[in-house]
């Protein structure tokens, strides 16, 4: 399905890797030019070029940037002006007791993982706004509205996201602006999977042996009994990014495997 995305440029923060790598990639395979970000230039850069390589006809560039850092976030303003597609997708985590948790944490987590987010949104809405034209996505998780009590400093940004993307969702009526956020269940990251393995490392099992038995053993809610593929929220991101998507506007969107109850 031609989701009409082509042309189209795309910021997504925290893309050399993980969620934000495949949402990176399934949007240049529907022809967008990625801007790919990370802190690390040279990690940058292999990324730009495994996407050049496998997306010819697409313009993938380095937008290396810390996005946390105010400075290096006016600068990566100066050299991309004007974007059609914003994926807040960059955020840290760590399993964490709450009595562990000192205020400069509890900073930190809000500076990293919520106000990098609205200072790339800030800028680039009203542009999104005059164009008529626009998506920024916000990747949050369940934890945001089922909090698990193992990561509470997370747990608070991410449902920071999901009120944030609905103010600025009320910036947008009656235009062609969509602001939204994702929320992924448990995904399997590549520190996930070294996890998964060096749980079982001496075990004679398959990774997917391995990855049920933990599902089994840690989740049991999960409906899907697996981990969610990155690949799989990256699909759902470029359907949101898509004029197909118009009508979801400020929306909550779960994609949790079934891990969060279901309320009449």
């Amino acid at each position: 399905m031609d989701m009409q995305l082509k042309g189209k440029t795309a910021l997504v923060t925290g893309s050399t890797k993980g969620i934000g790598k495949a949402i990176a990639i399934e949007l240049a395979k529907e022809g967008v030019n990625v801007l790919i970000n990370g802190r690390n230039f040279d990690e940058v850069e292999r990324t730009v070029n495994e996407m050049k390589a496998e997306f010819p006809d697409t313009f993938p560039q380095n937008a290396a940037a810390d996005v946390v850092d105010k400075k290096q976030r006016e600068a990566l303003f100066d050299k991309y002006p004007q974007i059609d597609i914003l994926v807040n997708n960059m955020g840290i985590y760590e399993i964490m007791q709450y009595d562990d948790i000192d205020d400069e944490v509890w900073e930190k987590y809000f500076r990293t993982n919520v106000l990098a987010a609205n200072g790339l949104s800030k800028f680039y809405l009203p542009k999104m706004l005059e164009n008529n034209d626009g998506r920024i996505i916000f990747i949050a998780s369940e934890e945001a509205i089922m909090p698990s009590g193992q990561m509470p400093q997370y747990c608070m940004t991410k449902s920071m996201l999901l009120s944030l993307s609905k103010s600025l969702s009320k910036l947008t009526v009656g235009t062609e602006v969509t602001v939204n956020t994702i929320m992924p269940g448990p995904t399997l990251s590549e520190n996930v999977q070294q996890i998964i393995v060096g749980i079982y490392a001496n075990e004679d099992m398959t990774f997917s042996e391995k990855e049920k038995a933990f599902m089994t053993t840690n989740l049991p809610q999960s409906e899907i009994q697996r981990f969610i593929r990155p690949i799989e929220i990256g699909r759902l991101a470029t359907f949101v990014c898509s004029p197909y998507a118009s009508a979801f506007k400020g929306s909550p969107i779960r994609m949790d495997g079934g891990m969060v109850p279901t309320i009449f």
